[in-house]
């Protein structure tokens, strides 16, 4: 009888999707680190000319996750393509590399686009510095990585795709977290937040008004 339950509780399961979008310009890692979580294989070398999407699952905590990553090429398409890939997921990987400080100037113009597509106030966003191996070029510091999350409200990891495949499927699975925890908030988290600020706002337009 304890068998047949654990069987049927096991199968009942609900498998939770969640969608995720890997952002970065080039030569920033991004399909290495697909990769990595995905098999646990570091390639070094790619030259990805069209979107792959990859899928898994993963048990994160008390969930099994249905998982897809989409890996878009830096050169791919238009504007509005990116728009219809962010609008599609429901978090957000941003790379750049430490030894390339184009592609950390980058990433402000990639979380405007996102807040701007979403139109939320709480989009689940991990920034992550890649090639910490590589000290010797290292053009960004791992404090600019740390300001620059606070200004973007978004969670910071500084590692080695290359050479630390746990700290890849830590960055992940936050993200992964970050999701969920959105996916379940009862009220919308937007909505709620949107309300509060219209609220102040009356407030102390009204406030103005009396004093006036």
């Amino acid at each position: 009888m304890k068998e047949r339950t654990e069987e049927n509780s096991s199968s009942s399961r609900k498998m939770v999707p969640v969608k995720l979008l890997i952002l970065g310009a080039q030569n920033t890692g991004k399909t290495a680190l697909c990769v990595r979580f995905i098999t646990k294989r570091f390639i070094g070398e790619y030259d990805r000319k069209k979107e792959v999407t990859y899928r898994c699952n993963r048990v994160v905590d008390q969930d099994t996750v249905d998982l897809e990553i989409l890996d878009v090429p830096c050169k791919d398409g238009s504007g509005a393509s990116i728009e219809s890939s962010i609008c599609w997921a429901d978090g957000f990987l941003l790379l750049y590399s430490i030894t390339q400080r184009l592609s950390f100037l980058e990433v402000p113009q990639l979380k405007t686009l996102i807040d701007k597509t979403k139109q939320s106030l709480v989009v689940p966003t991990v920034l992550v510095a890649n090639k910490a191996d590589l000290e010797i070029g290292r053009e960004v510091t791992t404090e600019e990585g740390q300001r620059l999350a606070k200004d973007l409200r978004c969670c910071f990891r500084e590692l080695s795709v290359a050479e630390a495949v746990l700290a890849v499927e830590a960055a992940v699975f936050q993200l992964i977290r970050l999701v969920l925890d959105q996916q379940r908030s009862p009220p919308d988290r937007r909505s709620y937040m949107l309300t509060v600020r219209h609220a102040l706002t009356r407030k102390l337009t009204r406030s103005k008004t009396m004093q006036w």
